[in-house]
């Protein structure tokens, strides 16, 4: 299975393309895509649309994973978190690939055990988990959703055969 796991920002999105083959993960490409403040704002959006696009078009990606929504405590932030996430889902959408949503803290209990992990540790074990150690806490998280969404839809799968 190959997922594309994503960590929305207007700034700076995190995204890490993870295939798992029988129990081993492996990062087939991450990075983070930043976007310059005094660019406008339309354009940044379609700057993150584009690229997310551009990886879904290049690798065989079977389904996302999107860190959900939280409570932002300043508006403007928010406001461009939330229409990052809409550029984004109309990138997977466009490409027919399912999107789920994860909480951070259901991320980081998927890959370390604790949903309270700091960075560090999700850092950490992304590096144990894939040998990979990503260069920015946006590309772990990136990758750490991916991973979640792969653990859990092994889970979904065997829960539905057992009924």
């Amino acid at each position: 299975m190959i997922v594309l796991g994503i960590d929305p920002g207007l700034a700076s999105t995190g995204y890490g393309v993870v295939e798992r083959e029988n129990s081993v993960y492996r990062v087939l490409t991450h990075g983070v895509i930043r976007t310059t403040p005094t660019t406008p704002h339309a354009e940044r959006l379609l700057e993150i649309h584009d690229h997310i696009r551009d990886v879904l078009g290049t690798f065989a990606v079977q389904g996302a994973a999107i860190e959900s929504w939280f409570i932002h405590p300043v508006s403007k932030a928010a406001m461009g978190m939330a229409e990052t996430r809409g550029a984004i889902q109309i990138a997977v959408a466009a490409a027919g690939v399912p999107i789920t949503e994860f909480s951070p803290n259901t991320i980081k209990q998927a890959v370390t055990g604790s949903g309270r992990a700091n960075k560090d540790q999700v850092r950490s074990m992304i590096q144990r988990i894939t040998g990979v150690t990503p260069e920015t806490d946006h590309a772990a998280d990136a990758i750490a959703a991916a991973i979640c969404h792969i653990s859990s839809s092994g889970l979904s799968r065997a829960i539905r055969q057992s009924r």
